[in-house]
């Protein structure tokens, strides 16, 4: 029996997150365990005229290639995935990860050799979407290792994702829509100050975003959404960060980050546990040390940590830093083969725009 909830995501993916017309061509991604959802998209995105192409992963082919592989397999890139980045108008990622640790045992610096083989295509993919040519959105299916990962059982995981979704209003895009307007008006407050100090246990911080263009994310990439982001000036960054939340990258945890910055570069890099991989992470190659992006997160659905970055990054009350890659459309000119979120509580903080007081308890009081 089809889940209702799995045709209403479907059709806000289809009509709201890539406002899928008729002719796009349209790379549907996923693995088996997402075959629900990926059914109902296909069947949304076929009504909508589009010509979709699915392509299914291989569960555990990329812990295979970790184990197996030679430096020059490792450093391969295929020319599939240069195609599909280069000649689809819209691209759907629904992930559903069997083991979500299966990288968990890989050696780092393995791991970053993979990274940086797919720099010239992760470039290409940014520059394409920040023009806008490919429309793309990533999501999740919910099963039972993601339930795990949060703690929890299925029926409740179901009910948390589909809840941060907003596929409980009778009219989710609607609402989406909604959401874009309330974040409207935090974005356009920002984006007339320059100096952004934040100051959190743990957290004293500056950067600055003058020049730079705030991205008002409301469900067109990530679903769910729920954050607004740009790219700080990359020598800006100043002063210490402490994270939070566990920061899991490529299946590793790493617990108790904390980072310190002198002219927009990460001096000092410690963590409570995993810190092998984090100093292999930031060593990777010169841009892995910046900050690509900064954000605030504003989905007040999202109420706990799940160990899934789609969520955990736009919890109501926190900020995020991404070290590595920046988004073109921000402005940012940060290069890295790393992309990396970590999640800093600001619900016991306090963020200043240019010392004037902005943000206090988790929210914008402007």
């Amino acid at each position: 029996m089809t889940d209702p909830r799995h045709v209403k995501l479907a059709q806000v993916l289809v009509h709201h997150s890539l406002e899928t017309k008729p002719g796009d061509k349209m790379i549907l991604l996923g693995s088996p365990t997402a075959a629900p959802l990926l059914r109902e998209v296909y069947r949304e995105a076929t009504r909508a005229g589009a010509f979709v192409t699915p392509f299914l992963s291989l569960p555990g082919a990329a812990e295979i290639k970790q184990r197996l592989a030679s430096e020059e397999q490792l450093g391969y890139s295929s020319p599939f995935d240069e195609f599909m980045i280069n000649h689809f108008d819209t691209l759907l990622n629904i992930g559903a990860e069997e083991n979500t640790k299966a990288l968990s045992g890989s050696d780092p610096q393995r791991l970053a050799l993979a990274q940086q083989a797919r720099q010239p295509m992760l470039r290409r993919y940014m520059e394409r979407t920040a023009a806008g040519e490919l429309r793309w959105c990533g999501t999740l299916f919910p099963n039972n290792a993601a339930a795990q990962d949060a703690g929890m059982s299925l029926s409740d995981y179901e009910d948390f994702v589909y809840g941060a979704e907003l596929l409980d209003a009778d009219d989710p895009i609607a609402a989406w829509r909604k959401v874009y307007t309330e974040q409207q008006r935090i974005i356009e407050y920002l984006s007339a100050h320059d100096e952004i100090h934040i100051v959190a246990p743990g957290t004293d911080l500056t950067y600055r975003v003058g020049g730079r263009t705030w991205i008002n994310a409301a469900g067109e990439r990530n679903f769910p959404d729920g954050e607004v982001f740009t790219g700080p000036i990359e020598n800006s960054a100043t002063g210490t960060v402490r994270f939070s939340y566990p920061a899991v990258y490529n299946s590793n945890e790493v617990e108790d980050v904390r980072l310190r910055f002198e002219n927009g570069k990460v001096v000092e890099a410690t963590a409570g546990r995993g810190v092998e991989f984090l100093r292999a992470m930031l060593d990777q190659d010169e841009g892995a040390r910046f900050l690509g992006e900064v954000a605030f997160g504003l989905n007040y659905g999202i109420t706990r940590f799940s160990r899934n970055i789609l969520f955990d990054e736009k919890i109501g009350g926190t900020m995020h830093m991404a070290l590595g890659m920046s988004y073109p459309e921000t402005g940012g000119v940060n290069r890295s083969a790393l992309h990396w979120d970590m999640i800093c509580d600001l619900r016991e903080g306090e963020v200043f725009a240019d010392g004037e007081r902005c943000y206090a308890a988790g929210r914008f009081i402007i």
